[in-house]
C-alpha cells in the first residue's frame, strides 16, 4: 500500500486512506447497483437501533454531560490543555466568538423554524392539544432540549479528549490516539487503524447528511423565490455546483477567502436573527427569550431522562415512536461530527484549563442556540396562531407555516419569511446563508477528514484533500437519491445505523480520560514534568498541532 501511495503522490497513512476510501467506493457503487435492497438494509436497522438501543443513546449523552462538569467541577479542573506553561492563544472574547461561530450554521438555518412548529402542531408529549399555549411552551422546551447542552455534550466531550491527549501528549492527529491510555502502542496497529477508518467513515457521512439537507433547503428556497421545484434532480445539481466551489476552494489554496467568508456568512446570519426581531413581534420575543429559559430549565431534567418508552400507547406516534424521527436522530447525527467539531474545539483551546473549556464550549453556543430559537420559533408560532382563540380569529391564514412543514420540512423557513417585510430579499438572503455554509462546511471538513488520514495538521496533497471533497459530494448525492420521495426519513435512516458505532467509540472516551487523569495525580506532577510521560509523543508541536478546523458551518 505505501508503494501505491508514493507512486499516486499521497502523503498519509496508505492502510487508513485506502480502507477508508474503498469503504466510501464500495458504498457508492452498492447505492448505484442496489439502491432498493441498500435502502430496506438501512430502514430495518434503524427500527432495530430505535426500538432496541434508544435508551442507550438517551442515558449515553446524560452520562457524558455528568462525567464533563465532574471533570470540570474535579481537582483535575485546574489541568491546562497543553504543554506545559501553555496559555489561550485567543482572548475570552475571541475564543466566545468562535464557539458562536460554530454554533450556527445549516443545522439552526434548517431547524430553527422547523422544529418548534412541528412540536406545536403534532405535539409529542400525551394530552398535550395542538396549537395551544402548553403544546408551544413544550415545543421550545423539547427544541432547546435538543439543540442546546445536550448536542454541545456530543460535541464537547470528543473536543476534550483531542485537547488532552493531542495538546498535552504531543500524539497524532487522530481518533486513536484519544485511546492510548487503553491501547498504549496499540494506536498504531490494527485496532488503532480500525478506529480511525470507522471515525473517517462516520464523519463522512454526517457531513454528507448535512449537505443533503443543506441542499434540500436551497432547493426549496429557490423554489419560493423563482418556482424552479425541489426535486431531486434539483436538489443534485445544486450539490453538485456547491461542491464544485468547496473543491475550487481547496484546489485554489484560499483558506483565509473561505475564513473571511464564513465570518462574513456568520454576520449575515446573526443580521437575520436581529431582523426577525425588530420586525416581528419585538416585545413578545423578547419577552419569549427570558420565559424559554426558564421553560427549557424547568423540563430539562424530565426531557433528558424521557425515552418515549409509552410510544406504542400513543395512536399519534409513528412506528418508532417521536423518538426515533427526533432525539436518536439528533444524538446519531451530531455524533458522526463530533471528530469534526471536536478538532476545531480543540485547536481553538490550546492553553485552557479544563474548566474553561468545558464551561465554555457548553454554554456559550447552547446560549445562542437559545435566543436564535426563541426568536424565530416564537414568532412563527406567533405567526401560526399562538393559542386557539388566536386561531379562530385568524380564520384561514392560520397555520401556515404548520402546513408547509407539513408538506416538506425545508419550506418552514420560507414560508416564514413570507410574513415578512421584504420577503423575497430577505428568502435570499437565506439562501445565500445556506449556500455559503455548506460550501465552507464541505472545505473543511474535506481538509479535517484529511488530517484524520496524514495524523498531522499540515495538509496533505491538493489531489488527497480534493478526493474527499468529492467523496462528499458523490455520497452525499448518492443518499439524495436513495432518499426520493421519503426525504428526510431516509437520511434518518442513514445516519441512525452510521451514527451507532462512533457513539460507542465516544462512549469509551470517558474511561480513557479517567485513566489521563490518574497519571496526572502520579507524584502531583504534570505530564509536561515527567520525561517518561513524554515518550508518548509521536512528532513535533508543529506537525501534531490540530488543524483551525471549519469555518463555521457547523
Amino acid at each position: 500500500m505505501q508503494q501505491l501511495a508514493d507512486r499516486l503522490g499521497l502523503r498519509t497513512d496508505p492502510v487508513i486512506f485506502f480502507m477508508s476510501a474503498g469503504c466510501t467506493v464500495v458504498f457508492v457503487l452498492a447505492l448505484v447497483l442496489f439502491p432498493a435492497p441498500i435502502g430496506a438494509a438501512f430502514a430495518a436497522g434503524r427500527a432495530w437501533i430505535v426500538t432496541n438501543l434508544g435508551w442507550f443513546f438517551v442515558l449515553g449523552v446524560n452520562l457524558w454531560l455528568g462525567f464533563l462538569i465532574w471533570a470540570a467541577m474535579s481537582r483535575h479542573g485546574h489541568i491546562r490543555l497543553g504543554r506545559k506553561g501553555a496559555r489561550p492563544e485567543y482572548s475570552g472574547l475571541s475564543w466566545f466568538t468562535m464557539l458562536f461561530a460554530g454554533g450556527i450554521g445549516t443545522v439552526l438555518m434548517f431547524w430553527g423554524v422547523a422544529e418548534p412548529i412541528s412540536h406545536f402542531s403534532k405535539p409529542p408529549l400525551p394530552g398535550v392539544e395542538p396549537f395551544t399555549e402548553e403544546a408551544a411552551r413544550d415545543a421550545m422546551a423539547i427544541a432547546i432540549y435538543h439543540l442546546g447542552l445536550h448536542t454541545w455534550t456530543i460535541f464537547t466531550l470528543p473536543g476534550l479528549a483531542f485537547a488532552y491527549f493531542i495538546n498535552r501528549y504531543d500524539l497524532p492527529v487522530r481518533v486513536s490516539s484519544v485511546f492510548y491510555p487503553l491501547l498504549g502502542e496499540g494506536i498504531h496497529g490494527p485496532a488503532g487503524k480500525a478506529i480511525d477508518i470507522a471515525s473517517i467513515l462516520g464523519t463522512l457521512f454526517g457531513v454528507a447528511v448535512s449537505l443533503g439537507l443543506g441542499s434540500s433547503q436551497i432547493a426549496a428556497g429557490l423554489d419560493a423565490l423563482w418556482g424552479t421545484g425541489d426535486g431531486v434532480t434539483v436538489q443534485v445539481s445544486i450539490l453538485a455546483v456547491l461542491t464544485l466551489v468547496a473543491i475550487g476552494s481547496i484546489v485554489a489554496g484560499l483558506d483565509a477567502g473561505v475564513k473571511l467568508l464564513s465570518n462574513i456568512n456568520i454576520g449575515m446570519a446573526v443580521g437575520l436573527m436581529v431582523f426577525v426581531l425588530v420586525t416581528g413581534s419585538t416585545l413578545f420575543l423578547l419577552r419569549g427569550i427570558v420565559e424559554t429559559i426558564g421553560l427549557y430549565l424547568s423540563n430539562l431534567p424530565h426531557l433528558a431522562f424521557w425515552n418515549d418508552m409509552l410510544a406504542d400507547e400513543n395512536p399519534s406516534n409513528d412506528a418508532w415512536g417521536w423518538q426515533g424521527s427526533w432525539t436518536v436522530f439528533y444524538w446519531a447525527w451530531t455524533v458522526t461530527w463530533s471528530p469534526f467539531i471536536g478538532l476545531f474545539v480543540a485547536r481553538i483551546s490550546r492553553g485552557r484549563t479544563i474548566r474553561e473549556f468545558v464551561f465554555g464550549v457548553l454554554l456559550a453556543p447552547s446560549l445562542f442556540t437559545l435566543v436564535w430559537f426563541s426568536i424565530f420559533g416564537w414568532q412563527a408560532m406567533d405567526f401560526d396562531g399562538l393559542g386557539l382563540a388566536a386561531r379562530a380569529a385568524m380564520g384561514d391564514s392560520a397555520g401556515q407555516i404548520s402546513d408547509a412543514v407539513a408538506e416538506s420540512v425545508p419550506l418552514a423557513m420560507f414560508a416564514f419569511f413570507e410574513n415578512l417585510p421584504l420577503t423575497s430579499l430577505i428568502q435570499g438572503l437565506a439562501v445565500v446563508i445556506v449556500a455559503i455554509f455548506f460550501a465552507t462546511s464541505s472545505d473543511s471538513a474535506s481538509l479535517v477528514v484529511d488530517m484524520l488520514c496524514t495524523g498531522t495538521a499540515r495538509p496533505g496533497p491538493v489531489h488527497q484533500r480534493v478526493f474527499w471533497g468529492a467523496a462528499e459530494g458523490v455520497v452525499a448525492s448518492m443518499l439524495i437519491i436513495l432518499a426520493g420521495e421519503a426525504g428526510l426519513t431516509a437520511l434518518q435512516e442513514v445516519i441512525t445505523v452510521v451514527g451507532l458505532p462512533i457513539f460507542v467509540l465516544v462512549c469509551m472516551m470517558i474511561p480513557s480520560l479517567i485513566r489521563g487523569f490518574a497519571l496526572e495525580d502520579i507524584d502531583h506532577v504534570t505530564i509536561g514534568e515527567r520525561p517518561e510521560l513524554e515518550a508518548f509523543g509521536h512528532g513535533s508541536d508543529d506537525a501534531q498541532d490540530p488543524a483551525e478546523g471549519p469555518g463555521g458551518g457547523g
